[in-house]
């Protein structure tokens, strides 16, 4: 098996406009210029961006999978355990933050694409 983010690269090289780079020294995906995901140091977990109120409900109803550091409390992201998530799961919520930050042109790409 590859690296743990290859399989965040596979899932997101299908939502336009997503390009790949670094973060704090790991592997990251951006939309435009916005963070969409990182590896973290532990390269078990990713920050992904989301809303504060997805955030809260993710936590409370999986804990082992999705969870939170003091350094994160105050941003809109998530931290994920790669190990505890299936592939569907980590395409949803990828696609799910990336939607919020795309551009319309983007969305209107995708949303064609999905159409076929």
């Amino acid at each position: 098996m590859g690296e743990p983010f290859d399989r965040v690269r596979t899932i997101a090289r299908d939502l336009p406009g997503v390009v790949e780079g670094t973060s704090y020294g790991t592997p990251a995906l951006k939309a435009g210029r916005k963070l969409l995901t990182r590896l973290r140091e532990d390269g078990d977990s990713l920050v992904v961006r989301i809303g504060f109120d997805e955030r809260d409900m993710l936590i409370m109803a999986e804990p082992a999978t999705f969870y939170i550091t003091d350094h994160y409390r105050d941003y809109p992201m998530v931290l994920v355990r790669l190990s505890r998530i299936d592939d569907a799961r980590l395409r949803r919520l990828l696609t799910q933050s990336w939607r919020a930050m795309a551009s319309k042109r983007h969305l209107a790409a995708y949303d064609a694409s999905a159409a076929n």
